[in-house]
């Protein structure tokens, strides 16, 4: 036997060798997200009434077991604590306890607060009732929940358009000690915690607030799944929480810390400050994120959810992975739309407590801008179908929904930001 036909023996074995070793791999991988799979098809969120999990509270030895079920209506909290969080104090986490002292119902980590909010105008030295919605920041807590509110700046160019009416009244104006009336948690945007996938959370700006909320929640319930953090912010003086993201990312071996800055300062030390330059993009996911699936949850400004969003379905990542959070209303468009049934014949929407029969006015968003614009009367909260603010009986007729609501709708109602009348229609307001 020569030499060469050895050597060609000893190759065939290798070779032999690595295809076996591939296949061992390939199927073992296989196996293991069918088994992920399975277990997801499996799970089912549980309901706020249901939480099984069990949430460790900073102030207490003991662990925090929710209580039964949330409260109808307003309930009124004190604010314990206010804590600015940036360097230029545009981010003020308030701290809330029920001033009946009763322990707090868990929530979903992702959850929001409705808050309603009298607000004097200092033109008709009148108070007026204005309701909005603010993202809980930190992990269910038995005594207290926080939001972190970021000051609403008037538009740049634009000095028409005034600051933010709610977010400069809480900034300004309320002080420790006082008091707030405040809805139950609520929103369909929240962590799946019965799901066994790893986890990528991304906030733009003060869209972070809801991922503080889910990382805190699954670091401090020692979760073994894998979580990676993109914040995407201008630079160090916009950060928040900074020192506490930190110690997170040195604590637990699992969290994967990526601060982004898109216009960092000469003071911002790449590396130390923040581990990337630019915005979070889908290249920058790309990049870091290894090759497997994972749920995805997204936050931010405008410009980033519709980039993103899509990007990540267009990637391959499966739409039913992709949980995200839109400010206000129409903030992002992922799917079409259903289109409102178009009416050959004119349409009266009646407010029957308000006494008021209007022709509709078809080039109108929906009901909630239409009864604003007649001097109608109407609680409103999020205007994107999140809160439930505006849900409103109807007493005869139909709508249409513009986009299908977030906030659970009684029979017989509908919520107004996010309808227009399909015929006729009289609404108990």
């Amino acid at each position: 036997m020569t030499t060469g036909y050895l050597a060609l023996i000893i190759l065939a074995v290798i070779l032999l060798q690595l295809a076996v070793g591939a296949m061992l791999i390939y199927f073992r991988r296989r196996s293991h997200y069918q088994q992920l799979d399975g277990q997801t098809e499996r799970a089912e969120p549980s309901s706020p009434a249901a939480t099984t999990a069990i949430f460790a509270d900073d102030t207490a030895s003991e662990p925090y077991h929710p209580a039964e079920a949330a409260w109808k209506g307003f309930r009124e909290f004190i604010v314990q604590r206010r804590v600015p969080e940036d360097n230029q104090q545009s981010v003020c986490s308030f701290y809330l306890a029920p001033s009946d002292g009763q322990p707090l119902p868990a929530f979903k980590p992702g959850q929001f607060l409705t808050f309603k909010l009298a607000i004097s105008d200092a033109d008709t030295d009148q108070t007026k009732s204005v309701v909005r919605c603010y993202s809980l920041s930190d992990a269910p807590r038995s005594d207290y929940y926080r939001i972190s509110v970021k000051r609403a700046q008037a538009p740049v160019g634009l000095p028409e358009i005034p600051a933010g009416l709610a977010s400069s009244f809480l900034h300004d104006h309320i002080c420790e000690g006082d008091k707030l009336q405040v809805r139950a948690p609520g929103g369909h945007f929240h962590l799946m915690e019965a799901e066994p996938l790893p986890i990528v959370l991304i906030g733009g700006g003060i869209g972070i607030t809801p991922m503080l909320s889910m990382l805190n929640s699954l670091l401090e319930n020692g979760t073994d799944r894998e979580v990676w953090l993109y914040y995407g912010v201008g630079n160090g003086s916009d950060q928040i929480m900074k020192q506490h993201l930190q110690t997170l990312a040195d604590k637990h071996h699992n969290f994967h810390l990526y601060t982004c800055y898109s216009a960092p300062l000469e003071s911002d030390i790449e590396g130390i400050d923040y581990q990337h330059k630019g915005r979070v993009t889908l290249h920058l996911l790309r990049d870091t994120l290894k090759l497997m699936r994972y749920q995805f949850y997204v936050c931010g400004p405008k410009p980033m959810m519709e980039s993103l969003v899509p990007g990540l379905e267009e990637w391959g990542v499966d739409s039913g992975d992709i949980y995200y959070e839109s400010f206000g209303p129409a903030s992002l468009i992922k799917h079409e739309k259903p289109q409102p049934t178009a009416s050959e014949h004119p349409i009266t929407v009646t407010f029957s407590r308000s006494g008021k029969s209007i022709l509709w006015n078809a080039t109108t968003d929906s009901l909630l801008e239409f009864a604003e614009a007649n001097d109608i009367d109407v609680m409103s909260g999020c205007h994107a179908g999140s809160c439930g603010t505006c849900q409103t009986a109807v007493t005869s007729g139909e709508v249409d929904y513009t986009q299908q609501p977030d906030a659970d709708v009684e029979p017989g109602h509908c919520l107004l930001c996010i309808s227009t009348p399909s015929c006729d229609l009289t609404l108990d307001a």
